[in-house]
Parts: structure tokens; C-alpha cells; sequence
């Protein structure tokens, strides 16, 4: 089974928690919003720890270096191959520097040209209550998750 690690960060601006999400690249989500942003993250590399790849994984899809400690926030199986572990942290962080790493698809498809297309095009800040409309539907369970760990912990 695939197993992919990300981080959720959050911070709390004007008495409102607000998270940080990545809105995903290539050619299908150009035009589409809802449900189209994401937690940054991605697939655990055999012998990375999970923690590791959290980090990394933000690093390349955003550009920005999030620091230890990190908190575990939750595990979720998103489909029959695939279980998703996302970690959160308080933490500001400026999208005006934002840059993803890219991938390569051919596209048109069947056209036999291959490009490169980001794998997140942009990053944004949102109020949790926006941020449930728009992320991609698999991963609403983080988000509420998030606001479970928020009310413990204040």
C-alpha cells in the first residue's frame, strides 16, 4: 500500500484560525477551485521516515522549510492503494516566495509531446471554513481533525 506524509500548518490572524494550502498544478486543475487545493505532500520513499517525508514534501511542493518539532495529527486510508499521514504545526510562513518542484506529462494526451507542468501552482492561506469548501474532498477529514486539535490544545 502507498503511503504519502504532509503538514498541515496553520496560524491564527484576526481571532481566526487559518490554515495553508496548495493549490494542485497541471493541465486538468487550471481551471478548477473547489476541491482542487491540498495539504501539501507526497509519497513516503522506502527507508524515509514519515516525519522526513512530511518535510520534504512541503519543501519541494512550496518552496518554504518548515522547522521541527512537528505535532502527528492523523492518518486516513483515501482509497483501496493509498493511506495518508499528515502532521500540523503552528507556523507563518510567507507565500509571496512560492515555488513547486515539476512533473512531466504528455499533453496533449496522445499527443506524444511531453511537458512540464508544477505540481502545485499556487499556495494561499484560508479560514478554516473556506478551506473545508475548497480542499480536495479526501482530505476534509485533516481539516476537522485540525479544528478537534485546536479546541484541545486552547
Amino acid at each position: 500500500m502507498k503511503r504519502s506524509a504532509g503538514i498541515l500548518i496553520y496560524r491564527k490572524k484576526e481571532q481566526k484560525y487559518q490554515v495553508f494550502l496548495a493549490h494542485m498544478g497541471g493541465p486538468f486543475w487550471q481551471n478548477i477551485n473547489i476541491g482542487a487545493w491540498s495539504i501539501p505532500k507526497g509519497e513516503i520513499n522506502q527507508g524515509e521516515k514519515i516525519v522526513d517525508c512530511a518535510r520534504r514534501e512541503f519543501q519541494e511542493e512550496t518552496g518554504i522549510s518548515i522547522q521541527p518539532p512537528i505535532t502527528y495529527l492523523a492518518s486516513k486510508k483515501v482509497s483501496h492503494h493509498k493511506i495518508v499521514i499528515i502532521f500540523t504545526k503552528e507556523q507563518d510562513v510567507d507565500n509571496s516566495n512560492f515555488q513547486s518542484n515539476f512533473f512531466s506529462r504528455e499533453f496533449p494526451k496522445g499527443s506524444g509531446i511531453i511537458r512540464q507542468f508544477p505540481e502545485m501552482d499556487k499556495a494561499e492561506w484560508f479560514d478554516i471554513d473556506e478551506a473545508k469548501k475548497i480542499i480536495n474532498p479526501k482530505q476534509l477529514f485533516f481539516i476537522n481533525r485540525l479544528e478537534q486539535y485546536l479546541k484541545k490544545t486552547n
